[in-house]
């Protein structure tokens, strides 16, 4: 699938997959000097490019495990979502769960993005569902015997 992606900025980078069977490609920082995340916040890192998706897909922007795991920045809002009519710029809010400062460098890979298709729901009111074994049983639920 081709995806058409702008360069904002003369440093930005596309996004690249970092093994042939990776679902997610690689966002990369564009923040020249660097950007300090504090311990128990959140930062607005700039990509430096904007995507067009194909109609019928959404871009999900994921953490990048060894950056979550090795250095406590994650996501904050643990999935972000492209929409394929978006073309502004792709930014990263990165939560710093830590308890030190923590420096993005430019050019360090912050994220990973995932270009999924989806389906778009029509919802229609109704007065019953349908029964299942698990009804409305939620949060841990079904691992209770």
């Amino acid at each position: 699938m081709k995806v058409n992606v702008k360069k904002l900025h003369v440093s930005a980078k596309l996004p690249v997959y970092g093994s042939e069977f990776a679902a997610g490609a690689d966002l990369y920082a564009c923040a020249e000097g660097g950007l300090t995340i504090p311990a128990g916040e959140t930062a607005f890192v700039h990509t430096g490019i904007a995507v067009e998706l194909p109609a019928g897909t959404v871009g999900l922007v994921y953490a990048r495990s060894g950056l979550a795991c090795k250095r406590d920045l994650a996501p904050a809002n643990k999935v972000g979502v492209i929409d394929c009519d978006y073309r502004g710029e792709i930014m990263v809010a990165l939560h710093n769960h830590g308890k030190t400062a923590q420096t993005v460098s430019d050019g360090e890979r912050i994220a990973q993005l995932v270009v999924a298709p989806y389906y778009t729901a029509e919802f229609t009111e109704a007065e019953t569902l349908s029964d299942t074994v698990r009804g409305a049983g939620g949060f841990g639920s079904t691992g209770s015997k």
